[in-house]
């Protein structure tokens, strides 16, 4: 019980002020009331402390016989304890926090709103938020009678004469699962206060998950440039725009105002997004600019935007600069792509094998740091050394599913089938739902081994996982095409090639099109394919196959 009530006695703590007159309690009750606390006699203590309160003229010690037997759950000692609280401290918020709270322990729903009522009639807003802080305490039982305060605050209009705290007083609603209300609110909150920049705001999301995007951005882009827009709604809407695909925008509006590390990396993420190469330059002189002795994560924030511009060595210089500490094993890890673009490879190495021996950085870091060792030597052929790689990150991080399918990746690409199902085997054998495992145990059997009806059941249940993934489409389409259900395979196809631009889906789909007589149709693909990826395995097997 003492749990359960735990979050109203913290309440109640934070809200309470300096105690009240510096009058001498009756040290004797007061002692027993400590003497039982730390003994853990709840009970007791609330006894002692309500002998005390109900003798003594300071307000601080009924309050604390209040909350003493708040968390003792003896309500009628609250009670009693909190009306000579009352008495000593009528105009108490924390006190009036305390009434309403208890009126929800006892179900009262009639005592609660009285309480609210009259917290919500003081001057200034002072009042609403000690009844949003005391409701959004409420569980079980107590958000029974909360949920009834809220709709007869909102029937009796109660609210404070503001969008934010109608906002809030719906988020209050949802999170005491009253979405029904929750909604209510928000629609009245935006049909009362329609010129809010908050409730125009909220009307473009709304817009954008009804699917009526061209709506929504012109009624942000109205927004943004109606010069009402206030500095705390810049980065909700500079969000609203990324939504929209308005990257570069989106970048814009929030390098308006003051600045800070997180607003640059999500400027350079939209940047990225936009393939927006000066304008990431200009941020990156932006950055440049600001100190001559960069901390640790603006070391890293210019690293990043160093490599956006494929300023290799700026690149390296910075992620070198990151002393040791938070973000070092990140910057080590970038560091050796660096260097690696640069072709210094051995550096790179040496960058890696640290990372690799500092038993202080995060795992994540170090078995991504076998992952790129082992991509970095195969790219340089350099296939042995590059499963010797894998082989002693997995010697480290023993089954690791993202080393495991690496290296089966690896053993496919050297022919040696066998070895990459045993990989995926294993990874599947630890995780039955790894859907691009599956997807790659299925593939691999169908693709080099001609196992289609094998592969057919690994790569159902990968769909069934991951049901939008083109990768999985693509080869649950390519096998059943090979199963001869040519309608599937083309419908799968299809949908595959819509989500993904990608050689090995185009080298599947022409095939399933040429097949079909659909010749025009599959000698288009191909082309498109051709220009993604003219190398790739699948597309020149098909384009030899067929001659187009």
């Amino acid at each position: 019980m003492y749990r359960h009530l735990r979050p109203i006695f913290v309440l109640l703590f934070a809200l309470a002020g300096p105690a009240g007159a510096a009058v001498a309690p009756p040290i004797a009750d007061v002692m027993a009331g400590e003497f039982a606390l730390q003994q853990g006699d709840l009970k007791t203590a609330a006894r002692y402390y309500l002998l005390a309160a109900q003798v003594s003229p300071d307000a601080g010690v009924a309050e604390r016989a209040t909350r003493v037997a708040v968390i003792a759950d003896e309500p009628v000692l609250a009670g009693r304890a909190l009306a000579r609280w009352r008495a000593l401290a009528p105009e108490s918020l924390p006190m009036r926090a305390a009434s309403v709270s208890l009126a929800l322990r006892l179900g009262e729903h009639e005592s609660a709103m009285e309480e609210v009522r009259s917290l919500l009639a003081a001057a200034g807003d002072d009042g609403f938020h000690v009844v949003v802080a005391v409701l959004s305490q409420a569980r079980g039982d107590e958000a029974v009678i909360a949920r009834s305060v809220m709709r007869e605050m909102q029937q009796d209009s109660l609210l404070p004469p503001a969008l934010p705290a109608w906002l809030q007083f719906a988020g209050l609603a949802r999170r005491l699962d009253d979405r029904a209300l929750s909604d209510q609110i928000v629609e009245a909150g935006l049909a009362r206060f329609p010129d809010d920049p908050r409730a125009r705001l909220l009307q473009v999301s709304r817009l954008r998950e009804a699917g009526d995007l061209q709506a929504a951005r012109e009624a942000l882009f109205t927004l943004r440039d109606s010069g009402e827009l206030p500095d705390e709604l810049r980065r909700p809407a500079a969000g609203e725009l990324a939504r929209l695909g308005e990257y570069r925008a989106a970048a814009a509006l929030l390098a308006e105002g003051p600045q800070d590390d997180g607003s640059y990396s999500q400027r350079a993420g939209w940047l990225v997004a936009a393939d927006d190469m000066p304008g990431l330059a200009a941020l990156y002189a932006e950055v440049e600019a600001l100190a001559a002795a960069p901390s640790p994560q603006r070391r890293l924030l210019l690293g990043h935007l160093a490599e956006a511009i494929e300023r290799w060595d700026d690149a390296e210089r910075w992620y070198g600069g990151v002393a040791r500490g938070a973000g070092h094993d990140l910057a080590m890890l970038r560091r050796a792509r660096a260097l690696d673009q640069l072709e210094r490879v051995p550096e790179a190495l040496d960058a890696l094998n640290e990372l690799q021996a500092d038993e202080s950085a995060d795992g994540e870091r170090r078995r991504d740091s076998y992952l790129f060792e082992s991509e970095l030597l195969e790219r340089r052929d350099r296939p042995d050394e590059a499963r010797f790689a894998l082989d002693t990150g997995l010697q480290v991080f023993e089954d690791d599913p993202v080393l495991l399918y690496a290296r089966a990746m690896l053993y496919e690409r050297s022919n040696k089938v066998d070895a990459a199902l045993a990989d995926l085997r294993r990874i599947i054998d630890g995780n039955p739902a790894d859907a691009q495992a599956l997807n790659a145990y299925g593939y691999t059997l169908a693709d080099r081994s001609g196992r289609y009806e094998e592969a057919l059941p690994y790569l159902e249940r990968a769909y069934a996982l991951a049901p939008d993934s083109a990768p999985v489409i693509d080869s649950l389409g390519w096998v059943s095409f090979r199963l001869g259900r040519t309608d599937r395979a083309l419908e799968l196809l299809h949908e595959a090639w819509a989500q993904l631009k990608d050689a090995e889906i185009a080298a599947h789909l022409g095939e399933v099109l040429w097949t079909a007589g659909r010749q025009d149709e599959a000698r288009a693909i191909w082309r498109a394919g051709m220009q993604l990826d003219a190398d790739n395995r699948a597309l020149r097997r098909a384009l030899e196959t067929f001659k187009p």
